[in-house]
């Protein structure tokens, strides 16, 4: 069992299955701005690039996992990367992260944009019970605006990851079961008709 790549898209950003033709645009995203991925497994904002960009390539079966370039409709430009991970179809869930967007993406209509799409297609077509994100108990910004998606904070689980720099992370769980999905897309949807 897999998750079939294919775009998903709406009037803010396009979601397209990770492609060789993406790798200059989150390139060019990442490049320079390694407080970007202060809190990610790996800074790929210079030297470690490539290899993230060839790691993606070949985890991104739809099985284990599925990643998505970003692409802002405004103006065409590739922004970041997102991902179904941790995809455990059998039991009807899958996790949302490796998500990262370019500076100049944060603080408006992306982010909603992609989880709705993400969540929308996770409940609506592959009739998932639950989506799971996680983040860095460091990381404020992240965990605000996953708690601001609608998502519930269900628990810490302490030295869980081992960051590039060696740090040991405690890692801060959220969740959107099926059951709630409508609350949030209402959300989403008021969310995104102001932006």
């Amino acid at each position: 069992m897999h998750i079939d790549a294919r775009p998903l898209e709406n009037a803010h950003v396009r979601l397209e299955p990770h492609a060789e033709a993406h790798r200059e645009g989150l390139r060019a995203a990442a490049a320079g701005d390694a407080a970007l991925f202060a809190y990610m497994p790996a800074d790929i904002s210079g030297g470690g690039f490539d290899r993230w960009f060839d790691w993606t390539t070949s985890v991104s079966d739809g099985k284990r996992e599925l990643a998505l370039s970003v692409r802002r409709r405004s103006d065409g430009r590739i922004v970041g990367s997102t991902r179904f991970l941790n995809i455990e179809l059998a039991h009807k869930r899958v996790e949302i992260g490796h998500t990262w967007y370019a500076r100049d993406a944060w603080g408006g209509a992306v982010n909603p944009s992609c989880k709705y799409l993400l969540f929308q297609f996770g409940f609506d077509d592959l009739k998932l019970n639950r989506i799971e994100l996680k983040c860095d108990a460091r990381n404020a910004r992240s965990r605000a605006a996953i708690a601001k998606l609608g998502a519930r904070e269900e628990g810490t689980l302490r030295r869980h990851m081992v960051m590039f720099d060696g740090y040991v992370r405690d890692t801060v769980y959220f969740g959107v079961i099926a059951d709630e999905w409508p609350a949030v897309r209402d959300g989403l949807e008021r969310r995104l008709l102001e932006v």
